[in-house]
């Protein structure tokens, strides 16, 4: 192989992020609908992954957001789990950067590899090499939710733990708050897919931080279905308190 997973993890986010910058740029220019630039940069984004999936890793198996499932995925040894623009909605807002990339390779049982690009920021997050994590040293902490609602376990863990809180699109841009120091905690229970946490994981493990369902228990990929409803992201000095918050809530 001419590149390894992490690295082909990293190029393809970051070159669909690139492309979703330009077509977006182009769409606005012409003066397209809302709609219309989400639409186009769900399938150019899908599009195009799978094309370069299909020439780097032919006997790869692929789930997309965007496409078709196919089953014969559940028995394979690799599959890449992919959601080629995480955050459509904020993809369709004029000036919002929270929207993502995501690429992840899972093999025989786990996550091995796996990339988020924040494109908009011009930003990518890979599992080799790790983000860099700085000290934790905040007084209280930030938990970072949605932008339209807040699940009810992350009012329960903020309300346990005196949070300040933030609101962001993308699952992809939330997890790497985190990474980044602008937040604390994500933490998700209203229902997810396994392309929406499945590269977001993969980077926030090899980033040190501790990654679970919800009440703390595996994440785990490549199930026929492909429904994986609830995410927990957080610093390592809080994640007691925050699971302890969950069975308490």
């Amino acid at each position: 192989m001419s590149e390894t997973d992490h690295q082909l993890a990293t190029r393809l986010a970051e070159q669909a992020g690139s492309l979703l910058v330009t077509l977006r740029e182009e769409m606005w220019a012409r003066g397209a609908h809302p709609w219309q630039v989400m639409d186009n940069g769900d399938l150019a984004a899908h599009r195009f992954l799978m094309e370069e999936l299909r020439k780097a890793r032919p006997g790869d198996s692929v789930l997309s957001e965007e496409g078709s499932d196919d089953r014969t995925r559940v028995s394979a040894d690799r599959v890449w789990i992919v959601d080629p623009l995480d955050g459509t909605n904020e993809y369709g807002e004029q000036g919002r950067p929270d929207w993502a990339v995501h690429v992840a390779l899972w093999e025989r049982g786990q996550l091995i590899a796996g990339a988020v690009s924040l494109p908009a920021v011009g930003s990518v997050f890979s599992t080799d090499p790790p983000p860099a994590m700085e000290p934790y040293g905040r007084e209280q902490p930030i938990i970072v939710t949605s932008r339209n609602r807040t699940p009810f376990l992350a009012i329960a863990i903020g309300r346990a733990l005196g949070c300040n809180a933030i609101r962001l699109g993308s699952a992809g841009a939330k997890t790497m708050a985190v990474i980044l120091g602008h937040a604390d905690i994500y933490a998700h229970d209203g229902g997810m897919y396994q392309w929406d946490s499945a590269a977001p994981a993969a980077v926030a493990k090899a980033a040190g931080l501790h990654v679970s369902r919800i009440d703390g228990s595996p994440l785990e990929y490549n199930a026929a279905d492909p429904w994986l409803p609830d995410f927990l992201v957080c610093r390592q000095e809080l994640a007691d308190d925050v699971l302890a918050a969950v069975r308490e809530a």
